[in-house]
């Protein structure tokens, strides 16, 4: 195509599947990376916490970087290959490997009793590993111009069918393998356990391959024209006020997620003091649940659309999360607070994970219909800078809160902050609640 709006037409559900499916692949190696990275470092080579936690700053620092700077630079040329699949080419395989190098470094380093030279390892890889995640930017900015609106939220229940496939392979792997990983590692760090590094092999070339596939499978985007420089792109991305409203919106609302989902295992471990079997059967009934309800919410958007179901996920999350004062009371059976806990979890969370794949591409193509340049990579890439920021000063407000005296109950003993994280949430998202009711936009009159 030429300077014309981009068309877009109907796709079959295999397309939909096969563009999900690297959503597994990431899932899998950003999951054991967050788990086993600082335990391997600290506990299995014995390298300080500060080194480790300076060299994890910069790895967040190059994601929230690369997301942006991926997302700009893949809307600024089209090839042979079109926007998008220059950069899954080259990126996605570089996932995998430094994946595989950052938790194998004994596969190359000849002496692991060298803190230095282990940490400039670390720091390495970990920015290569991290930079190299941004390929979902360009990756997910492909979902404006491949699916047409109406077809996305279909695209984003498979696309978290497929990271919820990954966390619980992830979870299980953890469980099963990893737990015995670290103690092997510390008492002879040049020797890499078998099982260790079967999985981190297999799950490096999966998150690769997943990439390639989709490149030789899914078609090029056809040509839209973008006349605008990259820095006149980024100025009217900014000035576009729904969109910023849109990024601010998730912002607020990231302080209460990215607490949710950082303590909510932890919450059913501690305070309910599950077994290793009720434990288990908890998080298979929260992928469950978060299967359903990623289903139940795609319908509801059909039905009554973006804005409505949003709305309704941030005020069943109000009413739901003060639950955790539940913790305190110490007379429900703890399995059955439990799985009634994480099922609530899954409710909320199954609809809100809905909604960032398809807001961008929807703000995009609205402001095509205007500009008449289809500017995904940079709509998708820019918020990446704000909401690390939010979702960072949401675990550190959870660290504070978990740093607050200790409580017994029964025969638990656990932070009082495990228990009060609920109802701040809840505050947090009610505010959420307001603000998007009254300045955030959803839903485009050209979609009808």
């Amino acid at each position: 195509m030429s300077d014309t709006e981009l068309e877009r037409t109907e796709t079959t559900k295999g397309k939909r599947i096969i563009f999900g499916f690297p959503r597994l692949g990431t899932s899998l190696v950003l999951g054991i990376e967050g788990f086993a990275l600082f335990t391997l470092y600290y506990l299995g080579y014995g390298l300080d916490s500060i080194s480790i936690g300076f060299a994890l700053a910069m790895g967040y620092l190059s994601i929230a970087a690369g997301q942006f700077l991926l997302g700009w630079f893949s809307d600024a040329k089209y090839t042979k290959l079109g926007r998008r699949k220059p950069y899954l080419v080259i990126f996605g395989p570089l996932l995998g490997i430094s994946f595989i190098f950052l938790l194998l470094p004994a596969l190359v380093l000849p002496d692991m009793a060298d803190k230095n030279i282990l940490f400039i390892w670390l720091l390495i890889w970990d920015v290569i590993f991290r930079f190299s995640y941004a390929v979902t930017t360009p990756y997910q900015a492909w979902m404006a111009e491949l699916f047409p609106t109406s077809e996305r939220p279909k695209v984003s229940q498979t696309q978290n069918t497929f990271n919820f496939i990954g966390n619980g392979l992830m979870a299980l792997t953890t469980l099963l393998v990893l737990t015995g990983v670290f103690e092997k590692v510390a008492a002879n760090p040049n020797v890499i356990p078998p099982e260790f590094l079967l999985i981190v092999v297999v799950f490096g070339i999966i998150s690769s391959i997943l990439f390639i596939l989709i490149v030789f499978v899914m078609p090029t985007e056809p040509n839209h024209t973008i006349e605008s420089s990259l820095w006149e792109s980024l100025k009217t991305t900014v000035k576009n006020n729904n969109f910023m409203k849109i990024v601010l919106m998730q912002g607020i609302s990231g302080f209460g997620w990215s607490i949710i989902s950082t303590v909510m295992l932890t919450y059913t471990e501690d305070v309910l003091a599950l077994g290793t079997t009720e434990y288990i059967i908890v998080a298979v009934i929260f992928l469950l649940s978060i299967f359903v309800f990623l289903y139940l919410w795609r319908k509801q958007i059909e039905r009554i659309g973006k804005k409505k179901t949003l709305l309704y996920i941030f005020l069943i999350a109000v009413v739901f999360l003060p639950i955790t004062l539940l913790g305190l009371v110490g007379a429900i059976p703890n399995l059955i607070l439990g799985i009634f806990f994480i099922t609530g979890i899954g409710l909320i969370l199954g609809g809100w994970y809905l909604f960032p794949y398809i807001m961008y591409a929807d703000i995009a193509e609205d402001d095509e219909k205007s500009t008449g340049e289809l500017k995904a990579g940079v709509y998708v890439g820019f918020p990446s800078i704000v909401l690390n920021i939010f979702q960072a000063i949401g675990v550190f407000l959870l660290g504070l809160m978990l740093g607050l005296p200790d409580v017994t109950v029964g025969t638990s003993t656990f932070s009082i902050g495990l228990v009060i994280w609920g109802p701040i949430c809840s505050l947090i998202l009610l505010v959420s609640y307001f603000y998007t009711r009254k300045f955030v936009e959803l839903d485009f009159e050209w979609e009808k």
